[in-house]
Order: C-alpha cells, then sequence, then structure tokens
C-alpha cells in the first residue's frame, strides 16, 4: 500500500485543520490549499502550495473555477493500477492526490439568517467542493476523502502508524461524502423550492400553485437509535433534529411511542395562545382529556377529571409554564412525559423526584412559519411501506368562526360558541371517527378512532358517565359529517343542546331536522378533520 504523498486541504470550517495538517507534514506529505485554508496553514508555519501554482492556472470569476482543473480531478481519478490512466497521467503532469479534505460552503447557516438574500445563498453554493468529494469518494480505492472532523484525529492516526488509511476506512469515508453531497444538494433544492425565496419573476412552472414539490427531496440524519419501534421485535430509529424543537431535561430515553405521542401533544397544546392556562393528557397520540382554567392546576383537575383511568402512562402537555402547584398534583399519577414551554425550578424539583419522568421543553412552534407553500419540512410524510411516501399539508388552519355556518333555527348561544370554538381544537387532534362532548372549558367524554361515528359518540357518553360527568348542556364536536341523524340524536338524547360538525352529508337535511327537533344549535364548519 502506498503512502499518502499530496494532500489537497479546502476547507470552510477549519476546526482540527491544524492538529491533522502538522500531522500530513511530519509524514512528509505535500500540502495543496486555496485561499483561506492557505493562508491558515502558512500562519501555523505550515508550508503550503497554492493551488493555483500546483495547476498553473489562477482563479477566475471571483473565485467561483480554482479547483474544476484537470489536474485536482486527474489527481483524484485516475486509476493507480490501470497503465494506460497512468502513462496519461504521466504525460499530462497529472500527479496523484491521495487525501482530500474538503468542506462545503455554509449554504444552510447563510440561508438560516434572517437577513439573508437571495443573491448571498447562491454565492454559497459550493460548485468545486462537492465535486471534489465526489472525484475522490468515486476513487476510494486510492484516495481517502475527508469531509467530518470529527474524522481527522482516526487518518492522522492511520497516517502516522502506516503512512495510509485502510481500504475499509476508506469506503466508509467515501460513503460520507456521498451523503454529504446529496444532503448538500437537497438543502438547494429545497431552498430554490421556497416560494417565498423565489428569485425569479418569470417562472413558469406548473407547480408554483402546489406546496407539494414535484420532486421530494429529503436528507435527515440519523439522531439516535431508540430502544425498539412499537413493539420490541421492531427496529427503529430517529431521523432528524429533535434539538430544534425539543430540550430533554430530566428523565430516561425517549421510546418510539413516546416521541410519537410527544409531537401529539405538542401539536394540540399550540392550539391554544397562553392567555389562559390549557393541560392535556394523550394516550397513543389521543387526548384524553383538555382543560382550560385560571391557573395550570385548574385546568388539570378539569382534564383528569374527563377520564381517571386513560392517563396512566400517558403524556401531558401545557401551554404555560409548569409551576409547583400543577407539578404537585400530577405527581400524584404514573405519566410517562410532560411537556412545557418552561418549568419553574420549584415544579422542575418535585417531578424530577420521579427518575423515569421525562421532562421535556417546547423550544418552539412545531408549526413555526407555515406559509402557503411550506416546504418538504413543514409536510406531513408518511410511509406506506412497499417504497410508497404519502405527502400532505399539515392540518393546521386557526379556528375562524367567522367561516362557520349556523344552519338550525337557533343560534349558539354565546357560552355555546365558546364551547365550540374551544371543542373543535380539540377534536381534529382524535383519530377519526371523532366524536367529543365538551364545556367550555374541558372535554366531557371523548370518542376516538371507531368505524362507526354512532359508535365514537356511545364511548364519549359512556366515558362521561363513568367519569361521573353530567353532558346535559354540552356542547358536541364531530371531526367529520353525521352521515345519519342516529349519531346526532343520540348526542341529543344525552344532553348536548349544540353541535359542530364539518357538514357536507347528503343527508345534512335530515341531520339539521333532527337538531331542530331537539332544539338543538348546530354550526357548519365547512371543513373536515379526518385524522387516521
Amino acid at each position: 500500500m502506498a503512502k499518502i504523498s499530496r494532500a489537497l486541504l479546502s476547507v470552510s470550517d477549519k476546526t482540527g485543520l491544524i492538529p491533522l495538517a502538522e500531522t500530513l507534514a511530519q509524514a512528509g506529505v505535500q500540502l495543496i490549499s486555496t485561499g483561506g485554508t492557505a493562508k491558515t496553514l502558512r500562519a501555523a508555519g505550515l508550508e503550503v502550495t497554492d493551488l493555483s501554482d500546483y495547476t498553473g492556472f489562477p482563479e477566475l470569476l471571483d473565485g467561483r473555477v480554482k479547483t474544476l482543473h484537470p489536474r485536482v480531478h486527474g489527481g483524484l481519478l485516475f486509476l493507480r493500477d490501470n497503465p494506460t490512466h497512468c502513462q496519461i497521467a504521466a504525460e499530462h503532469r497529472i500527479d496523484s492526490i491521495d487525501l482530500v479534505v474538503v468542506n462545503l460552503y455554509p449554504f444552510e447557516a447563510t440561508v438560516a439568517r434572517p437577513d439573508a438574500t437571495w443573491d448571498e445563498a447562491i454565492e454559497n453554493i459550493d460548485i468545486g467542493g462537492p465535486a471534489m468529494l465526489r472525484s475522490a469518494a468515486k476513487n476510494h480505492h486510492s484516495v481517502t476523502v475527508l469531509t467530518d472532523p470529527e474524522d481527522y484525529d482516526s487518518v492522522a492516526e492511520h497516517i502516522r502508524l502506516q503512512g495510509n488509511t485502510n481500504l475499509k476506512f476508506r469506503r466508509w469515508l467515501a460513503t460520507k461524502a456521498f451523503i454529504e453531497t446529496a444532503a448538500y444538494d437537497n438543502a438547494i433544492a429545497r431552498y430554490l423550492l421556497t416560494d417565498s425565496n423565489d428569485g425569479n419573476d418569470n417562472n413558469d412552472s406548473n407547480d408554483q400553485s402546489s406546496s407539494l414539490p414535484q420532486q421530494l427531496s429529503i436528507s435527515a440524519s440519523r439522531s439516535k437509535m431508540m430502544r425498539y419501534g412499537e413493539n420490541p421485535h421492531q427496529q427503529a430509529a430517529l431521523y432528524g433534529e429533535f434539538d430544534d424543537y425539543f430540550r430533554h431535561l430530566h428523565g430516561k430515553a425517549l421510546s418510539y411511542n413516546n416521541l410519537l405521542d410527544l409531537t401529539a401533544a405538542a401539536e394540540l397544546i399550540q392550539e391554544f395562545d397562553d392567555s389562559s392556562a390549557v393541560l392535556a393528557i394523550l394516550k397513543h397520540t389521543n387526548p384524553c382529556g383538555v382543560g382550560q382554567g385560571a391557573t395550570l392546576k385548574e385546568a388539570w383537575e378539569k382534564a383528569f377529571a374527563t377520564d381517571r383511568q386513560a392517563p396512566f402512562g400517558g403524556i401531558i402537555a401545557v401551554n404555560q409554564p409548569l409551576d409547583a402547584p400543577c407539578a404537585q398534583a400530577i405527581a400524584g399519577i404514573f405519566s410517562e412525559v410532560i411537556v412545557a414551554p418552561r418549568f419553574t425550578p420549584e415544579a422542575q424539583e418535585i417531578l424530577a423526584q420521579k427518575k423515569n419522568l421525562r421532562l421535556i421543553r417546547l423550544r418552539k412552534s412545531l408549526s413555526q412559519d407555515t406559509d402557503d407553500q411550506p416546504t418538504w419540512t413543514r409536510l406531513r410524510v408518511r410511509s406506506t411501506g412497499f417504497g410508497m411516501l404519502l405527502v400532505q399539508e399539515p392540518d393546521q388552519k386557526p379556528v375562524n368562526d367567522t367561516d362557520w355556518k349556523t344552519v338550525t333555527d337557533r343560534s349558539p348561544t354565546p357560552t355555546e360558541l365558546e364551547a365550540m370554538k374551544f371543542g373543535w381544537r380539540i377534536v381534529k387532534h382524535v383519530k377519526s371517527n371523532a366524536i367529543v362532548h365538551v364545556a367550555p372549558d374541558r372535554t366531557l367524554g371523548i370518542g376516538a378512532g371507531q368505524m362507526s361515528r354512532v359508535d365514537a359518540g356511545k364511548i364519549a357518553v359512556t366515558k362521561a358517565k363513568n367519569a361521573e360527568l353530567q353532558l346535559t348542556g354540552s356542547i358536541v364536536c364531530s371531526d367529520a359529517f353525521y352521515p345519519f341523524p342516529d349519531g346526532l340524536t343520540a348526542a341529543a338524547e344525552a344532553g348536548a343542546t349544540a353541535a359542530i360538525q364539518p357538514g357536507g352529508s347528503k343527508r345534512d337535511k335530515e341531520v339539521i331536522a333532527a337538531a331542530n327537533q331537539y332544539g338543538m344549535a348546530m354550526v357548519f364548519t365547512g371543513q373536515r378533520h379526518f385524522r387516521h
């Protein structure tokens, strides 16, 4: 195995560069570099050959063209064990480049800045870097390619011990390089697909009216392996940036099911602003109780009263900083996860006594920056298996009662209307078929995930009876239209005085007639909330 004799270094992130370069220099490796990287190496007292001197060609177009040269890519790509390649390389004075150390222009960091302009973004699209990485990675049989400063020490150790890296290690580094270039291209594509950053007023694409891209580009690094998936016999992992949205403050690691419940809870609680205290309890992504009050403890008492059995092992979410009185109250039952915008020191001290309880701080909204043209990161992506993905926009349209239509003889009272606003925020988070009975500040009975809407209604009524909660004067919320009057009739007979539903059934007239028969007020929202 020939020793590394020549290395090309061109990095935007200088982390760990000098120790690696010193190891290379001590091993007799010629250092070739560009611009700021060469300046950094010289400042450290290292001898460096400028790339323009090596190629005999100056940098052009403000640095846009500097590494795209046959002496660079020929030196990376020619096969060392191919006599014809070696002859051609010698004829054209192409020397082998055995090591490439490249990280790319900080495109994602640039476009993440609020003040970043379109022109700045375009200038931070690296061309030469990805080309070198791909050339080196393709010829990894002979070339070592480094993209991650975390690998510098390992490469340096290989060089100190044997002057080169082994093929297995080079293959792994090549794999990382291709992952890096793929992710980089995806980041650029996502940015260009974002309508708010569209710098071309003459875009003739037929897809401009759609938030769903013609080509779905997804690149997400594995954040962590899960102990298992939904069940112990299923392997699972988390991909993407959990820490962008959540901070794990206390407790054991989150499971696959915890993460599903956690995101469901966070989405539900963000239906409510922090003008009043709201607390939600979820189990298997379904709310089993939601309460609203002057304090979180009061909200807890209302939410827990809905169902005192289901919350065991559930998820609790609050919309205000969790305080000590509420913490003391919820500490009385076993919960898996509690998510809050913040925990007071006293509350965290109380809850931290449960070593397995996960305390999660919600760092930012899961629906933040959602607009009419969301990028794929704001879309909902679900695998059906068999290589197919379903993609849709999130169901995050704010509640707007000005779009609602009263369809019965009687209009809802102000109290009933407040209850409708409360319940409509909740029923959209219940698995369909979904029926929810509410008061203006609490859930009273929830029926979720049934094949029949009538069955969902029966379960909601049964839950309320089991909790010894009165449904007289309640509002019944349905995530989709009532296909027949029977479901509404059952709700009326249980005590509901008003109903809110999307409308749109062939039998709407029959359902409206049933509501009028019972003196109910009924509102059509015109918006369905199926959740599968």
